[in-house]
């Protein structure tokens, strides 16, 4: 049966479906549209996101049936413009869950004067056929030792539902931070991107040093460079320092010379030495695509220590496809480069045996000066997903992989291109 009336937090993900029962997307927020006469705000529509990740508007009055898991639309028909937010509107989601306000129920004296934050809004479909905000669910400050209480009250003993009051800095992020959870840090980069300025911040200021490091890397260019620029400097240089040395390099490239100098100064001297190697080649070469951390073991090392080292879930797959094998010392720059092995030859030999058995030293390495145009050819010449990088001397300095070349073939923008599906149910 259709429900008429609904929580915004329970649309949340709900399939969105045409007449005819063909798919269309999946709701990710729902705009509301504050008026300043009194009367209750009303929802202008939803923000549904396509299969290719394009976020389109679809007006309220479109929506048929908002049943269990699924949304009705009455046409199948919409138009595929990406969502652009218009003034005095606000995301439930985005924007008003989590933000500061004040209740006024005299069944509540205990929140009579005090900052409440928002959880939910109630909304619910008039005569009119118009849905209308009618409830909204508040929390209060979490007391020592015991949850804080949700309580439901009527909009109208609410007030703080402006986009003044919710544009305020500060606001709490801990409903927004729930969505987060369990995506991968290219998902989260993704809706990170989708939030209203403010909230983008607000987020990255309580995301942890090692998931934010995860989700800049994922970023654009000009938005790690925009995020960046709103750390506080101390935090920001803990962010590069849990960044991979490659990634980080490539975001202080975007620096000025007096920025990037002053962010390395903060960083940890082991973590900023490598980083400066990396700044040292050009960003279209070997040296500038490398990362200086591969998997890197001496001759002594046996199959069964070497598989361990693989299997380190912080390695992506393309690096740890191989491995490579050197003289003492092995931090890069290394001694001597041997050769390397295939994660394949590790996987066929006893365990007890030596990499320094198996080495596969016929591979000729890149040197730290190759241009990306040779980089490219060398990894279709030899069906390669990761290829080690040496100086002059052949002491390894680190390897390159198949998702470092493609970035820097990919076009700029390519994060933010979106391409339609074949066959997808929607129309202009």
């Amino acid at each position: 049966m259709a429900a008429t009336r609904v929580y915004v937090a329970r649309l949340a993900g709900l399939a969105v479906l045409g007449p005819d029962g063909e798919s269309i997307g999946r709701v990710r927020d729902v705009v509301v549209a504050i008026r300043y006469n009194g009367q209750q705000p009303r929802i202008h529509g939803l923000v549904v996101e396509l299969p290719t990740r394009r976020r389109i508007f679809v007006p309220m009055l479109r929506v048929t049936a908002v049943e269990p898991g699924v949304v009705t639309l009455n046409t199948g028909t919409v138009s595929l413009r990406r969502f652009a937010q218009r003034p005095g509107e606000l995301l439930a989601l985005a924007q008003i869950v989590d933000s500061s306000v004040r209740v006024h129920d005299p069944d509540l004296p205990d929140l009579a004067d005090v900052d409440v934050f928002v959880v939910d809004l109630g909304i619910e479909k008039a005569r009119t056929r118009d849905w209308v905000v009618t409830r909204v669910a508040v929390r209060g400050h979490r007391r020592i030792g015991r949850r804080r209480t949700v309580h439901v009250v009527d909009w109208t003993q609410v007030s703080g539902l402006t986009p003044y009051e919710v544009g305020r800095p500060g606001q709490d992020v801990t409903q927004l931070l729930s969505q987060f959870e369990g995506l991968r840090a290219p998902d989260v980069a993704h809706l990170l991107r989708e939030l209203p300025e403010k909230r983008r911040m607000e987020v990255a200021e309580a995301l942890d040093d090692e998931r934010l490091a995860d989700v800049v890397q994922e970023l654009p260019d000009d938005d790690q460079v925009e995020l960046l620029g709103h750390l506080e400097v101390r935090r920001a240089a803990d962010v590069l320092e849990a960044m991979d040395p490659d990634d980080a390099a490539d975001l202080l490239g975007e620096l000025s010379k007096g920025e990037r100098e002053s962010l390395l100064a903060l960083m940890d001297p082991q973590e900023s030495e490598p980083v400066r190697r990396l700044l040292e080649h050009s960003p279209d070469t070997a040296g500038g695509l490398m990362t200086p951390k591969p998997v890197i073991l001496t001759p002594a090392t046996t199959i069964a220590e070497a598989l361990a080292r693989v299997r380190n879930p912080d390695l992506t797959p393309a690096l740890a496809s191989m491995v490579f094998v050197v003289r003492p010392p092995t931090a890069t720059p290394t001694g001597r480069y041997l050769g390397c092995v295939h994660i394949q030859q590790l996987l066929r030999e006893p365990p007890a045996h030596l990499v320094g058995g198996v080495i596969d030293s016929d591979l000729s390495p890149l040197r730290a000066d190759a241009p990306l145009a040779a980089v490219t050819r060398y990894f279709a010449t030899y069906n390669l997903v990761c290829g080690p990088v040496v100086d002059e001397q052949n002491h390894l300095l680190g390897a390159v992989s198949v998702d470092d070349v493609l970035d820097h073939l990919l076009p700029e923008d390519w994060r933010e291109q979106e391409e339609l599906h074949e066959g997808l149910a929607v129309h202009e």
